[in-house]
This record gives C-alpha cells, structure tokens and sequence, in this order.
C-alpha cells in the first residue's frame, strides 16, 4: 500500500474519532513529521507516514529523536491498522511507548 493511502486512511479514521489532523510542514525545519494530531482533550501528537516496511530517511529521524527528546509523542505508521490503534489509544488518553518502525 502507497504511503498516501495509509495517511488518508488512517487520517481519516482520526477525523472519526473527533480529532484534529493537520498537514504540518515547517517553513524553517526540513524532514518534519507529516502530520499534527489533537485529540478533543488536547493530547498532541505527531505521525510520520511510511510506506510498509520503509525506514525514516536520516533527517526524518534526527526530528523524530529531537520531538521525542522534547517529551511528544511521535509514531512512524506504515500500517493502517497499526495506525488505528495508535490513534485510538491516543484518543483514549493511554500512554503509547515505541511504536513501528521507531
């Protein structure tokens, strides 16, 4: 499955769930995180989408340890259904630990 397609359906599936899901770009700070989340109790966090199997590039990587190292939850999804469950425990307010290809 293409990485658009598990982002859409996964996206879509957090809208769902009463979720706020931004495309997050960052004019000043390339390999950002692809997508902004916000639960309806304020719980932020972020996904970077992956095709199945696929790693994060290098620089994807070095932003994904520098958010982790601030105290945010970020996953990589590269699975639809693995990308439901992080959502829904998120929304549940559960505490997620490494997740995927992290």
């Amino acid at each position: 499955m293409l990485e658009k397609d598990i982002e859409r359906k996964v996206c879509d599936y957090a809208k769902r769930k009463g979720c706020l899901v931004y495309k997050f770009t960052s004019p000043n700070r390339a390999s950002v995180p692809d997508r902004l989340l916000i639960t309806d109790t304020g719980t932020v966090f972020f996904i970077e989408f992956k095709r199945a199997g696929k790693k994060p590039t290098d620089g994807q990587a070095r932003e994904i340890k520098r958010l982790k190292e601030q105290g945010v939850s970020v996953f990589v999804i590269d699975d639809v259904n693995v990308g439901k469950q992080v959502v829904g425990l998120m929304v549940l307010g559960v505490k997620v630990g490494e997740y995927a290809n992290t």
